[in-house]
């Protein structure tokens, strides 16, 4: 009897597998150093404590921050929402009450503006370039007095390409305005912007990385030996300092760590592998006359966002579905499919737009049958 093979997992962006190391580590702290790191009376604590303690050294290593500047949140979009509008009662207080971020960010950066904005907040959204990313100079022209926060994110969910961060934080460097970065998709894999000082706050996703869902986090740095003022969203038990009360889920935070620490000692081998997958995704797509959405220079090797003429991404997935699994668009929004907010806001016609297929994967990924896949998009013509 033939075996069924499921399809090649091509949806990394969406959420990646999870690191055979990642859920050891994972199933130890849940079933038998299961304690409670708040327990200070016994050692089932006090070992909760330490992989606590473990896992933000290692997250801050990949920041080049402070591991008591790292906070764990359930998530990248709850580091969102704290960040944004934990920063609105400074704002009041101060009379800075204007945002600038971009057109391109995921919702969980575009919601939280939208309630600064019902709360009296001034938000400009910038528009991104015909590459997909937010010039510098756009900032600096709208950068104002009363502007307190610049949010904008490192890698964009939909087309991977990486946002000049490093750039807009020198265009920040004499202002007082907080800078924070949605680094859900970039965290551990582009390694070198994050570690920009000008950076305050940065939010951080596990499931992005080969850790489990249900785990993130949010770095605040000090400037100087001031912490950020950023209110808490929730109360109740004083965990991690305040800013997030609630009992520590242990084993989660070990997994994001370990996935962390990982991610910077494989980096050169894991995007050598996805860089090898790319070019077999190029030359396969290259005979259906497919075109590249984003500046594939900027991009991280191992996502693609590209258009085939005259198809509709529906048709075509639902064609290639048996042979990889892939999305056309942010998975928080493809299931009541929209057009995509980012492509529009790059300048892609409504039929580019409406054929755009995200294509994600990683160094665990198995190369599928290409000509397949070729074949039956064809047949679609």
């Amino acid at each position: 009897m033939e075996t069924h093979r499921p399809p090649v997992y091509m949806d990394c962006n969406a959420t990646t597998p999870l690191d055979a190391r990642v859920r050891d580590i994972v199933v130890h702290y849940l079933e038998e150093d299961f304690g409670n790191a708040g327990s200070r009376t016994h050692e089932y604590g006090a070992r909760a404590k330490r992989a606590i303690q473990r896992a933000r050294k290692q997250v801050a290593a990949v920041l080049d921050a402070e591991p008591h500047e790292v906070i764990f949140t359930s998530g990248a979009t709850e580091s969102n929402n704290l960040a944004i509008l934990g920063l609105a009662e400074y704002g009041n207080k101060v009379c800075r009450k204007h945002v600038i971020s971009s057109q391109i960010e995921h919702k969980a950066v575009l919601e939280p503006l939208e309630r600064l904005q019902e709360r009296g907040f001034e938000v400009t959204l910038l528009k991104p370039n015909a590459g997909g990313w937010v010039e510098p100079q756009a900032v600096e022209e709208s950068l104002r007095n009363d502007t307190l926060l610049v949010s904008i994110m490192h890698v964009n969910n939909e087309t991977g390409v990486i946002q000049p961060i490093e750039e807009i934080a020198e265009v920040l460097a004499g202002s007082e305005t907080f800078f924070h970065s949605d680094a859900a998709q970039g965290f551990g894999k582009e390694l070198r912007a994050l570690k920009n000082k000008r950076l305050d706050i940065i939010s951080v996703s596990g499931h992005k990385l080969f850790a489990p869902k249900g785990v993130g986090a949010m770095m605040m740095r000090k400037r100087g030996f001031k912490g950020l003022p950023v209110a808490p969203l929730a109360f109740g038990g004083g965990q991690e300092r305040g800013m997030r009360p609630g009992t520590l889920p242990v084993a989660l935070i070990a997994g994001l760590g370990l996935a962390a620490e990982l991610a910077v000692k494989e980096a050169c081998e894991r995007a050598s592998k996805c860089s090898q997958m790319k070019e077999q995704l190029l030359g396969a797509f290259e005979s259906l006359g497919a075109s590249c959405n984003g500046d594939q220079s900027r991009v991280l090797p191992h996502v693609i966002n590209l258009s085939i003429p005259g198809l509709d991404s529906e048709a075509v997935m639902l064609a290639i579905k048996d042979i990889i699994a892939i999305s056309n668009g942010s998975a928080c929004t493809s299931q009541n499919y929209e057009p995509s907010h980012v492509l529009r806001a790059m300048g892609l016609d409504e039929d580019a737009v409406r054929g755009a297929l995200r294509i994600s994967w990683c160094q665990m990924t198995e190369s599928p049958d290409w000509d397949e896949v070729v074949s039956r998009i064809r047949r679609l013509k």
